[in-house]
């Protein structure tokens, strides 16, 4: 077809059309129905099984595109569904499909946008999904979701899959509701299009319960929740809770049918009504007053009220009058009345009366009467006159007796709010009040002294009330024409129309009346009334004239307006308040009134039916019509041309200039949008008849719910009087931006700045990003009272600061928000002039001078001995406080740090190795690359035949008599290094990583030939395995290597790396030299900082560079650290969860200081800054470049290659500054480690210089024991890290491994050791102990313990080095049997473990012992272990480059080999 027709909103009608898969059908037209105009659009359609689809972009939002499906004949298309596609931006008419026709690929000008062609996932319900009318969607029954079929599983069995809303599942129960009090009830299910449950059913009531359910047939059977299950019924919820029983399917454990099941509580009910009109099984127990299901608990078979018309019950009863203070009996009608039974109460009547309840006897006459005894009743206050009262009669103290017509108790008093006769004579006649004129008060008939002439009555012969009064009447002026209602108010005015002449109306004491015409004498007067007769007791006069005007006009503003009229006219003239109507026509058309005075009148002009004219207006006052000249033209209704700019933002109030034609016609101009249903509306202000300026509405959008998208009104338009026109513009296409966003100054709201210094205030969105680029806010900054110059970019204001000091808010207007950063403080100049501050500095001078000479000559007149005794008792003084602050800062580190540590370090990931990476650093390390990783690297003309050989070789190598003489060869070379014999342990171990049956063999092998060797040269047993001197020693280790890296990942390593991190994270809580590697927490002595160091903790909170949206991470950094040691710390935090190896390295990263002036610098160790004294140059700290703990203070991070780590990372630094005190270093030698610039000799330091160490004097004891105190903090610094070496410890020396069993080779060494032990006749147990110790702790785990850089992906600094050594020394101290006797000159890393190793050592021996007694492991048991081993590794190195290395021994030491085996083996030349 040429055009298809679509409704401009949700519905569009397409002929139906013959369409193959994959065709384009352009310039299709699309009509819109509210429009007159047609679109050109480009439609995509294909074939979903037996409908064609289309897509179509959205004719009235450019950023949709709608669905249709076209299977119905002609006019039945079917739009399902309306999509928002791209951001913002109008559709580009090119869509394309993906080759499956799964997805839509569609373009804006800034946006390629992938669109699925189905979201089924959106139907929560099967009714939703198959109601969409999406041809691709269908509901997978037992799995409760709307799909695909061919993603629905087993969908083509039968009613598994819906794909009609006939087949959808229905569920019904019986019976479906229960009462509370019953429990395990048997529920029958009926189900209806549910497939073949096999897998059987569970019945769940929501989250109360949940059961097996029992498949029968089509019917499932549920058993109801138990008694504890049952869901709670109060009666403040009403007498029934509703609950959904569900079905979950066990094959999918999804819930695929549901319906309501209700549980109800007839106790709930108080009353005998609202119980049995209970829609459930609910009785009344009559005399026991309570409601329940089972009438069987009721006391007596009477008893039992089934029916609303048995219950007890109060009938209707006629108005109950009772006078206040009068004694009186009340009886009510009622049926169904029970008779109290032995032991209960009788009747009573309740009363509330203003709060106040008031109980009356009562007496039950039979079951159909009672009555309320003679009481007199009383309520306060004398403005209510009627005063209605709720009556309850209950029985046996609180049995309420039903009151269903609400009948009420009316207590009066005839006096309240009637204080004349005309009023009391009006009371309700049911009331008997009357006027008693000797207490002149409105009473009843007995309260009045009984004389018969001092007593009116409604009724009475005396019916009529003297001495009328008149008040008031409005109005007091009208024209002489006639026709004004006058209002006469007053006392007495008559009871009955009858009572007052001709044309009037009574209204109480109201009396309106019409004026007929003045006559020409006529002017003024009184009004005069009689009631009923014109006696002088029934006469009264007005104290006001009532006066006859002339009304008269002479001028109209304005004299023209839109023919839509709401124009607002004023009509001068005189005299225009008289009269009580007021009536105003424009031509044929009324003119709405709206107010008027004396001096004018002013209506709202109605829409013209005669076009563009003049008209003539009249105005009529009641009678009289006003002849004057006055004309009003109607004119053409404005209209609006252009609006700039066609944006705002969401706070509105920007100005948009409007040009149109005839707009000085409205007075009121007005702008409006709609937003989400509700009309937002601001004012307008017209310039000229053909421009006028608005400001934009602001829409009603909380702050919490803005985003960062656009917002387009549903309707923009204009109230321009009445021109509907105008209301809605359909050619503008008005965008609401996001409001700009402010950040504050900073948390304490507070910004100091020099003066001068301009303000930055930051945020977003600050310039809209309107399409060209032009868009601007008119942005006022208020510094205190005065504006300051802005500059305005798309994340910052820049203001350029008044001439002030002192404090001051700062607050930032745009739009219809305002939003106020904080305050600011400009620190005033010094008020001092020079000629001051040099007099001041001239006088303090000479005031110091004057004090020194007085001290001078104090000091040269003290005796020698006082002096010294000072000095002495000053030094003491010192040294005792130094002590005693560096003792109790050790155990206060001691008691917190520990829990410091340890949350620290939860949570943190492991960076393990991967087995050929752990391998290649135990077997090769300090080589990265080694051949044996590589292919074998020879010329191509060789390779044959170099592979050949080595092929050959690998069969030598197998064969275990050769394997064993090439070692022994090799081993009885003099120029063999040990190097050499590591190097050949790991290369075999290579070669034989895919045979450890055969490498275990040879091994074994070996090692007995080295116990024996050991035994026949007289050495002492325990020296056995205590060196790496064999290669058979070095090829134990690779075997353990090989056969531990599980055990490490699984058990070990854990604890492992928690002491690492702890070790780590506890000297970088305290200051490390960045030259020497000392720091103030260690474990080793020789890397102990023992001086005064003074330090300031800081925190700075940064950002992950590959993620600037991911929280904030805080670090913890030094001011005396050097730059490069924040750096470390610095990716140490962002990365803390990255391998080492993966992370960016600190040397290739810079960090720039953001300072709040804008300023910008990069710090570095060394700069043009750095301070140089003599020959020492110090490195640059956070201190040296003055780094202060100001909030506004940022310091992100940046990198040379462009690594955007800018955003947020600032620091944020806390309060208390941290000293420690104490005397330079003892006269232990720390030489640091210090390369002089070779051309200056400048030397380089941080926290420690060379030459303090040489310094002290030998004599000087106070300063040698200062120094040693801070040994100390080893202790402290033990003390922390406790907890993490015993576990590691303890791992260890443990058989049972969390649950796992104990390695299989470790078992199988010590197996081996004792039987080459008992072999040689060796039963000494320490002996033994110290070869298992030599074999595997002091052979692996004190190697994995000083280098855990061989499990992990880490980096150890030399301060985690040193204290790793002390940790695997008091290791190899556990496993020793020898006793050490420890002194005061003892190692301090052996002092500081001397409590711990005992323990260690009974943990040792425990765990040698328990591993004697578990069962032997039988060869075959081991070879299948090891085999498993072999298989899981088989392909990690290169044998061919293994046999190579190998083969160079061969060639070095050919001549030896063949004379040692004279023969037995040749080799030939390769």
């Amino acid at each position: 077809p040429d055009s298809v027709t679509t409704d401009s909103m949700y519905w569009g009608t397409l002929s139906r059309l013959g369409l193959g898969v994959g065709n384009t059908i352009k310039n299709i037209r699309l009509k819109d129905k509210m429009k007159t105009h047609y679109k050109k659009v480009e439609i995509y359609k294909y074939t979903h099984t037996k409908y064609p689809l289309i897509h179509v972009p959205y004719i009235s939002s450019p950023l949709l595109t709608f669905q249709i499906r076209v299977d119905g004949s002609i006019g039945g298309a079917l739009q399902y569904e309306i999509v928002q596609v791209v951001d913002a931006g109008p559709i580009l008419r090119d869509m394309a499909f993906s080759v499956d026709h799964e997805q839509l690929y569609i373009m804006s000008e800034k946006q390629l946008t992938q669109v699925p062609v189905e979201s089924c996932g959106q139907y929560e319900t099967c009714g939703k999904c198959l109601g969409s009318g999406d041809p691709h969607c269908g509901w997978c029954v037992l799995h409760n979701t709307c799909t695909r079929k061919e993603q629905c599983e087993r969908s083509s069995e039968p009613r598994r899959f819906a794909s009609d809303m006939k087949q959808c599942v229905r569920l019904t129960v019986h019976p479906n509701n229960i009462s509370v009090s019953q429990y395990n009830v048997l529920l029958v299910l009926e189900t209806y299009n549910v497939p073949e449950l096999s897998a059987g059913v569970n019945c769940t009531f929501e989250d109360l319960s949940e059961m097996d359910g029992l498949v029968v047939g089509n019917q499932i059977q549920c058993i109801s929740p138990a008694a504890k299950e049952v869901p709670r019924i109060i009666t403040e919820n009403g007498d029934h809770h509703i609950v959904q029983l569900q079905l979950k399917s066990k094959e999918t454990g999804m819930t695929f049918a549901s319906t309501s099941f209700v549980f109800y509580n007839c106790s709930v009910h108080n009353s005998c009504l609202s119980c049995v009109e209970s829609p459930y099984r609910c009785h009344w127990c009559k005399y026991r007053h309570i409601c329940t299901h089972d009438p069987r608990t009721c006391s007596f078979l009477e008893g039992r009220v089934k029916l609303p018309e048995d219950c007890p019950q109060l009938l209707q009863a006629n108005k109950i009058l009772v006078p206040v203070e009068v004694i009186k009996p009340i009886t009510l009608k009622s049926k169904n009345l029970p008779k109290p039974q032995s032991g209960q109460r009788g009747y009573e009547c309740i009363l509330n009366i203003q709060g106040n309840e008031q109980r009356v006897p009562a007496l039950r006459f039979n079951s159909s009467s009672v009555q309320c005894q003679n009481t007199s009743y009383s309520y306060e206050g004398m403005e209510i006159n009627s005063l209605p009262v709720e009556l309850t009669v209950v029985w046996n103290g609180n049995f309420n007796i039903d009151n269903p017509a609400q009948n009420k108790v009316h207590l009066y008093k005839c006096g309240a709010m009637r204080d004349s006769c005309g009023l009391c004579l009006k009371a309700d006649p049911d009331f008997e009040c009357g006027w008693c004129e000797g207490q002149n008060q409105c009473t009843l008939r007995h309260h009045c002294p009984i004389q018969d002439n001092q007593w009116l009555e409604l009724s009475g012969t005396k019916g009529k009330c003297t001495n009328p009064r008149i008040t008031d009447i409005i109005p007091v002026t009208g024209p002489r024409e006639g026709g004004t209602k006058v209002t006469i108010r007053g006392e007495n005015l008559g009871l009955e129309f009858r009572d007052i002449a001709s044309h009037v109306k009574v209204a109480g004491v109201e009396i309106v009346c019409e004026m007929g015409e003045a006559k020409p004498s006529q002017h003024a007067g009184f009004v005069e009334i009689c009631v009923a007769e014109c006696k002088p007791e029934f006469m009264a006069r007005s104290s006001q004239l009532y006066y006859f005007m002339t009304l008269s006009l002479y001028d109209l503003k304005p004299k023209r307006g839109p023919v839509s009229g709401g124009t607002q006219v004023t009509i001068a003239g005189n005299n225009l308040s008289a009269g009580s109507n007021v009536s105003v026509t424009f031509g044929r058309q009324p003119c709405l009134f709206h107010r008027r005075s004396a001096k004018y009148i002013v209506c709202n002009t109605s829409a013209s039916d005669e076009g563009f004219e003049k008209v003539k207006v009249s105005v009529r006052v009641d009678k009289a019509k006003i002849h004057q000249e006055l004309q009003f033209e109607y004119v053409e209704d404005p209209t609006i041309l252009r609006i700039e700019p066609e944006w705002s933002i969401i706070s509105g109030n920007t100005p948009i200039s409007v040009w149109g034609t005839h707009l000085d016609l409205i007075q009121n101009p007005q702008i409006r949008a709609k937003h989400s249903g509700k009309d937002h509306i601001n004012v307008c202000e017209v310039q000229n008849a053909t421009e006028m300026t608005c400001q934009a509405p602001a829409l009603a959008i909380e702050p919490n719910l803005q985003s960062d998208l656009t917002e387009r009104p549903e309707e923009f338009g204009f109230i321009l009087d009445n021109v509907q026109a105008l209301l809605i513009l359909n050619k503008t296409n008005f965008t609401y931006y996001p409001n700009p966003v402010f950040e504050v100054f900073n948390p304490s709201g507070m910004l100091e700045l020099k003066p001068g210094t301009p303000i930055i205030l930051k945020g977003k969105n600050l310039i809209p990003p309107v399409t060209g680029g032009n868009a601007k806010l008119n942005y006022t900054v208020l510094v205190g009272e005065k504006p300051c110059a802005v500059t305005v970019s798309d994340v910052q204001l820049l203001c350029e600061s008044p001439n002030l000091i002192g404090r001051h808010k700062v607050m930032a207007r745009v739009g219809g928000m305002e939003f106020s950063p904080g305050m600011f403080y400009i620190s005033p100049d010094s008020p001092l002039s020079l000629p001051a501050i040099i007099s001041i500095a001239v006088a303090g001078g000479l005031l110091i001078i004057f004090i020194v000479a007085v001290l001078i000559a104090y000091k040269r007149k003290s005796r020698e001995s006082d002096l010294t005794l000072k000095r002495l008792q000053m030094q003491m003084d010192n040294l005792e406080s130094r002590v005693a602050l560096e003792c109790k800062e050790a155990f206060a580190e001691l008691q917190t740090d520990i829990h410091e540590l340890t949350s620290d370090l939860d949570g943190a990931g492991i960076p393990f190795l991967d087995y050929r990476m752990y391998t290649m650093r135990v077997l090769f390390p300090g080589i990265e690359d080694h051949p044996v990783l590589r292919d074998l690297e020879v010329p191509g003309y060789r390779q044959e035949r170099v592979e050949k050989g080595l092929k050959l070789f690998a069969q030598l190598i197998n064969n275990k008599v050769y394997l064993l003489s090439f070692i022994r060869t090799l081993e009885s070379q003099r120029s063999f290094s040990m190097r050499d014999r590591g190097n050949v342990a790991s290369l075999i171990m290579t070669v034989l990583q895919s045979k450890l049956e055969y490498a275990t063999d040879v091994l074994k092998k070996l090692l007995a030939d080295l116990i024996d060797k050991n035994l026949e040269s007289k050495n002492h047993p325990k020296l056995l395995l205590r060196r790496t001197e064999s290669v058979a020693e070095k090829m134990l280790t690779n075997w353990f290597t090989f056969l531990l890296y599980k055990f490490l990942k699984e058990c070990a390593g854990e604890p492992l790396f928690s002491l690492f991190c702890a070790i780590k994270q506890q000297m970088e809580k305290g200051p490390i030299d960045a030259i020497t590697g000392e720091a103030r927490y260690s474990l080793s002595e020789d890397k102990l900082i023992r001086q005064q160091i003074d330090y300031k903790t800081l925190v700075l909170s940064c950002v992950n560079p590959d993620n600037v949206n991911s929280p904030e991470i805080p670090v913890k950094i030094l001011n005396c650290d050097t730059i490069m040691q924040v750096k470390e710390k610095i990716l140490d935090a962002i990365f803390k969860n990255v391998p080492c190896s993966q992370r960016p390295k600190a040397v290739d990263m810079d960090l720039e200081w953001r300072q709040a002036s804008g300023a910008r610098m990069i710090l570095q160790d060394e700069d043009i800054t750095t301070k140089i004294e003599s020959d020492w140059k110090r490195l640059n700290t956070l201190v040296h470049y003055q780094v202060s703990s100001s909030p506004s203070l940022i310091l992100p991070l940046v990198s040379p290659m462009k690594m955007s780590w800018v955003k947020t990372a600032a620091f944020i630094f806390s309060e208390n500054m941290i000293r420690y005190t104490g005397s330079p270093d003892s006269l232990r030698s720390r030489t640091p480690m210090i390369t002089p610039d070779l051309e200056s000799g400048v030397k380089m330091w941080h926290l420690v210089k060379n030459h303090e160490h040489g310094d002290q004097k030998e004599g000087d004891r106070g300063s040698k024991m200062v120094s040693e105190i801070y040994l100390t903090r080893l202790l402290a610094t033990k003390g922390t890290l406790q907890k993490f070496v015993d576990d590691l410890f303890e791992t260890i020396f443990s058989t049972a491994h969390r649950g796992s069993a104990l390695p299989l080779a470790i078992k199988y060494m010590f197996d081996f050791l004792d039987e080459q032990a008992d072999k040689h006749n060796i039963h000494d147990p320490h002996v033994r102990h110290t070869w298992k110790s030599n074999c595997l702790p002091l052979r692996f785990w004190v190697n994995m313990i000083k280098n855990p850089q061989f499990v992990f992906d880490i980096h150890k600094n030399s301060i985690t080095d040193a204290c790793l050594s002390v940790v695997a020394q008091t290791f190899m101290d556990s496993c020793s049997t020898s006793e050490h006797r420890l002194g005061k000159d003892s190692p301090s890393n052996k002092l500081l473990y001397a409590k711990d190793i005992p323990s260690y050592k009974n943990w040792v021996e425990r765990y040698y012992s328990d591993i004697g007694k578990m069962p032997a492991i039988s060869d075959q048991d081991m070879n299948a272990y090891l085999a498993e081993q072999s298989r899981m590794h088989m392909n990690e190195f290169n044998t061919m480059s293994s046999l190579s290395e190998i083969y160079s021994y061969v060639g070095k030491y050919s001549e030896e080999q063949v004379r040692r085996d004279e023969g037995a083996f040749k080799m030939k030349e390769r």
